[in-house]
């Protein structure tokens, strides 16, 4: 935690200041107490306050219409609203206005010291990215490359290292992985983002063609060469050039490649002037580039300058947590590019997903996201709107057993859920509830015997949130629920 935080209380019954006042300093806290609004808004505006803890039903300024000023002040401090009254209207209106979140009275204080320590997790994430604008950089933007598996969150951090430098980089992974994505992840968080990306894919273009769209051309370099042309190197002055599929290209042609890196000079086909290579060299490959160093057709020492840093994309049937979360990024990329509502995948659809290896990886699932959001005709996605290869998957998985869908919840709600809660604010409930509402409630029900204050901490939610989508969706508590979530 960044300092000790200080939270700000108003009530106007003091025994509830007294007794959350006692609650808070026993969590290491700093506590400011406030008898009523109009001194509630004068203790908000000193910036040493974190958080505030505020009454709805206070005589004079109530609640409400002091969160709208605290937040016309102070739009970014948080504020709880606690209520006595939890009725659908004033629950609205509290975050209309702006609330981070509401709890009833009487409240556990197991439960709101959880929703405390949230509020307080997202504050200390937003100072770090205000510390970096700070610095002069940027937060990253990972330019749509999605995960939440240990193993894409271990290239995230690779990429934010990436950015303070101008190493060269080597991408590797399977077609359909994302290392163009990455590549510009790469690019965008440097202190190159303002000059261009060129990306040129070498094993898209024949050999002598090749050379010249890397180093252009002189008029008159051979046939058809009417006038000067400038290649990708040029173009990429002052900032990154990504070479595709590298394993692909020219023996002959990979020698002039390592003096562009060696000597950081080039010339055009036909030329005689050396020309300056002001460039970042980020390249990316899908072979086996040590087998192709051992049969010849890759050369050693062009290896050696590619490989000053690697990353190693995962395949998707490797990261298979991060699919709903890939779905859900997709069906709201789609959603933007034709202006509608985002569709929603059925959990029988999902099912078929989690069940199919994805030989093309991320890209054959977008492709197939895509698709199922051309063939549906309503807002939610079916089985039949999938790839026939995809429905067929799902029928093997069900000959051996437990589901896909069954064996990620079963095995990883009480550890995966857990960790990517703390690791990502919560974000865990919001992408998997998109599609998996229901089932997901459920089980994590069953998982924790009922007891809705785990359940709720699992989620990355408070339990009135949580209570409140157990009602609407008809899911009746485990008996016993009430003893075991007040204790």
């Amino acid at each position: 935690m960044i300092g000790t935080r200080q939270i700000l209380v108003v009530d106007d019954e003091e025994s509830i200041r007294w007794a959350l006042r006692k609650a808070l300093e026993r969590e290491g806290y700093l506590v400011v107490l406030a008898p009523d609004g109009v001194e509630g808004l004068t203790q908000a505006a000193d910036p040493s306050i974190d958080l505030v803890l505020m009454d709805i039903k206070m005589p004079g300024a109530d609640g409400l219409e002091t969160l709208s000023r605290i937040k016309e002040a102070r739009p970014e401090l948080p504020v709880i609203i606690m209520t006595a009254f939890a009725t659908l209207q004033a629950a609205v209106q509290a975050m209309k206005r702006g609330a981070y979140d509401y709890i009833t009275k009487p409240f556990d204080f197991g439960e709101l010291s959880i929703l405390v320590r949230r509020v307080f997790e997202i504050r200390e994430l937003t100072e770090r990215v205000a510390q970096i604008e700070a610095f002069g950089g940027r937060p990253f933007d990972f330019e749509g490359v999605v995960g939440l598996c240990p193993a894409m969150q271990q290239i995230f951090k690779l990429v934010g290292k990436m950015a303070a430098s101008d190493l060269t980089v080597l991408i590797r992974g399977e077609s359909g992985t994302g290392k163009e994505l990455l590549a510009k992840a790469i690019h965008y968080n440097s202190r190159r983002s303002a000059r261009p990306f060129v990306a040129i894919n070498c094993a898209a273009i024949p050999r002598d063609l090749l050379e010249s769209e890397l180093f252009g051309h002189e008029r008159g370099a051979f046939t058809g060469a009417s006038v000067l042309r400038r290649g990708k190197f040029e173009l990429a002055e002052g900032g990154t050039i990504f070479l595709d599929e590298i394993g692909d290209m020219d023996i002959g042609l990979q020698a002039k490649i390592l003096r562009v890196l060696q000597e950081r000079q080039f010339e055009r086909v036909g030329g005689e002037r050396p020309l300056s290579a002001d460039v970042r060299v980020i390249a990316a490959t899908n072979q086996n580039l040590e087998a192709a160093v051992a049969q010849k057709s890759f050369r050693e020492d062009l290896y050696y300058r590619l490989n000053v840093v690697a990353i190693n994309l995962p395949l998707l049937r490797e990261r298979s947590e991060d699919i709903p979360l890939l779905v859900n990024h997709f069906l709201h990329l789609f959603a933007e590019e034709q202006r509608q509502e985002p569709k929603i995948v059925s959990p029988e659809a999902l099912e078929s997903i989690l069940a199919y290896r994805w030989p093309g990886n991320v890209r054959e699932l977008e492709n197939a996201v895509k698709r199922a959001c051309v063939l549906a005709p309503t807002s939610l996605i079916l089985p039949e709107h999938l790839p026939a290869a995809l429905l067929h998957a799902e029928e093997i998985g069900a000959a051996g057993g437990r589901s896909s869908f069954e064996r990620m919840l079963s095995q990883g709600i009480t550890g995966e859920l857990s960790r990517l809660k703390q690791e990502r604010d919560g974000q865990i409930y919001s992408y998997f509830l998109v599609t998996l509402e229901r089932p997901l409630l459920v089980r994590v029900l069953e998982r924790t015997g009922g007891n809705q204050l785990r359940a709720a901490e699992l989620l990355g939610i408070n339990r009135n949130t949580l209570r409140k989508k157990l009602r609407e969706l008809g899911i009746a508590p485990v008996r016993g629920d009430e003893e075991k979530t007040d204790r």
